[in-house]
């Protein structure tokens, strides 16, 4: 089943789904494993696995650091292919990849998205994949039958907004505010609009990230988008309380 059906299935069951995102190999592979497994059993909905890269230039500090610890682990594409076989093995959930495109440069576009669905990955995003350079990415996507995720800024304009909108496929993802992951999210009627443009531009479920720290963020996406996605600030508890601090958050966050 596409990924697009499979979020609109599970949406039919609940009012907004709860996304997830994870550097591979961060901490280590034995706690990401244990990571991914709390998140499931918290509820989350999809989870990103993001495969780590030395200029993660759409991530503040915390994924950043992440990113820098997972490399310096040894942790490899190959090591994340074989990651993401584990979790998609053991959980039913949608996973999808998040990197950057000379990632899939270097390995070369058929090989990355045969070996991701082989790995059982529903989808990849890619921040740095411009709309205009994208066709063989996105090509390449839908003929491995996976969802290429483009990214909605506050900035864009609408007929950009639409384009993005029209191009990728599974969901929308969608950047609260200017700015790199982790910082603060003012969720106000400024919020509201720019999402009410977003619905507008696109057919596809609406991923909103960036910024997201409480049920109260969570709850004010109620009606408005889809998908909340939880990154840095899960990150951020791992780093203070371990798994367990996770997933009782997370599991807040469900309730």
């Amino acid at each position: 089943m596409r990924l697009v059906d499979r979020i609109r299935a599970k949406r039919a069951e609940r009012q907004l789904l709860l996304m997830t995102h994870i550097v591979i190999g961060y901490p280590d592979l034995k706690t990401s494993l244990e990571l991914v497994d709390a998140m499931v059993e918290a509820g989350v909905d999809l989870m990103e696995l993001q495969i780590p890269f030395s200029e993660p230039i759409a991530d503040g500090p915390v994924i950043l650091k992440a990113n820098a610890s997972a490399l310096q682990n040894g942790i490899t594409v190959d090591t994340c292919l074989e990651f993401a076989r584990r979790v998609t093995e053991r959980h039913s959930i949608p996973f999808l990849f998040m990197t950057y495109y000379n990632i899939l440069f270097r390995r070369g576009l058929q090989r990355f998205v045969a070996d991701a669905r082989a790995a059982g990955i529903s989808g990849a995003i890619v921040p740095d994949c411009p709309l205009e350079e994208s066709e063989p990415y996105v090509h390449a996507m839908q003929e491995g039958s996976l969802a290429p995720v483009f990214i909605f800024s506050p900035r864009t304009p609408d007929d950009r907004l639409h384009a993005l909108g029209h191009a990728g496929d599974g969901l929308v993802y969608v950047v609260a505010r200017k700015g790199v992951t982790g910082s603060r999210t003012e969720f106000s009627d400024d919020l509201a609009r720019y999402l009410a443009r977003c619905r507008a531009a696109t057919p596809l479920p609406l991923a909103v990230g960036f910024g997201l720290k409480t049920k109260e963020d969570v709850d004010f996406l109620v009606g408005k988008a889809d998908i909340a996605v939880i990154g840095t600030q899960s990150l951020r508890l791992l780093e203070e309380g371990g798994v367990p601090a996770v997933k009782t958050f997370l599991s807040g966050l469900r309730g």
